[in-house]
């Protein structure tokens, strides 16, 4: 048993440590509109903290109805090693406008770039760029698209992707192909309940967008799509904890994986603060790192009898 004399020193000395020791600011909206997906968010953050090495302290700063130049004011100080967040875009574009000194690991992305400041998002360009590869795999030189009516805005930005980098032919149809030809391919873009309803569907070359697949509902035979690899290859103990801890559905559960691999690229960078180009097996795909921004690719897969297969890239 210790006595009073020696606790006291025992809790001098560990808050002498933790003021000197370097910490990560954390800046997420806590609060407000887009708290649900911070909630997921900071859970894979945090499990996968929990379950690393690197132990530096942690600072959360609830980003909703502040300004980042407030909080970089109020917060940052010597003891600041990193900078993780913010989220909405035009915080990140805040953060790139300022140019700031210190390392900013932005979860969002934006047309603008600041030296300092590395882009990692769930982007819809990389989802769009993972199918791709698959397309061009399958020899597929047309693809026919049928949207789901009433949903068209919730898959806009990745059809936009798709058009501008596919360089192939992309109609978007109103009636799904009775029968597709050799070198043509059908895109669906819209929920599970709607594609499942889908009479006569073609058996090859039929494609969705990773926000079609649900938890626990049927996938046509046969279709193929590109989505985050936590959701289907079952390796990262980190994730899996945080699914137990907080039960989402599936658009939840991809930002929980992209939560723990921002903490991965956080430990990576606390480790070895002069890296800047590296590669990464993550959560939410494979992760090409530059100095500005972290490009995602996906991994694909094809629902085959009973199983869901990844496929080559």
């Amino acid at each position: 048993m210790l006595n009073n004399k020696k606790r006291l020193l025992l809790a001098c000395f560990t808050a002498f440590v933790t003021q000197t020791q370097a910490e990560v600011l954390v800046i997420l909206p806590e609060s407000g509109p887009m708290a649900r997906a911070t909630s997921s968010i900071k859970s894979g953050f945090m499990s996968a903290y929990a379950l690393s090495e690197e132990k530096v302290p942690l600072k959360f700063i609830n980003s909703d109805q502040q300004s980042i130049k407030t909080i970089l004011a109020k917060n940052l100080n010597k003891k600041t090693q990193l900078i993780v967040g913010p989220l909405a875009k035009h915080e990140v574009e805040q953060v790139v406008a300022m140019n700031p000194k210190i390392r900013v690991l932005a979860l969002n992305e934006v047309d603008r770039q600041a030296a300092n400041v590395i882009q990692f998002s769930l982007a819809k360009q990389d989802d769009a760029f993972a199918l791709k590869q698959i397309l061009l795999k399958d020899k597929v030189s047309q693809l026919f698209v049928l949207r789901q009516t009433g949903r068209e805005q919730e898959s806009e930005l990745f059809l936009m992707s798709m058009m501008s980098q596919f360089g192939q032919a992309v109609e978007v149809v109103q009636e799904m192909p009775k029968k597709l030809k050799k070198g043509q391919g059908l895109l669906l873009l819209g929920d599970d309940a709607w594609m499942n309803q889908l009479s006569h569907l073609p058996k090859n070359n039929v494609y969705a967008q990773a926000t079609t697949i649900e938890e626990n509902q049927p996938i046509p035979k046969g279709l193929k799509f590109c989505d985050v690899p936590a959701l289907y290859e079952h390796q990262w103990s980190d994730v899996a904890h945080a699914y137990l801890q907080q039960p989402v559905s599936m658009p939840y559960q991809r930002l929980i994986a992209f939560g723990a691999d921002a903490w991965m690229l956080t430990e990576l960078y606390l480790k070895t603060p002069k890296i800047k180009n590296f590669t990464l097996q993550g959560r939410t795909g494979d992760l090409d790192v530059n100095a500005q921004r972290v490009t995602r690719i996906p991994h694909c897969y094809q629902k085959q009898k009973n199983n869901i297969v990844r496929l080559e890239q």
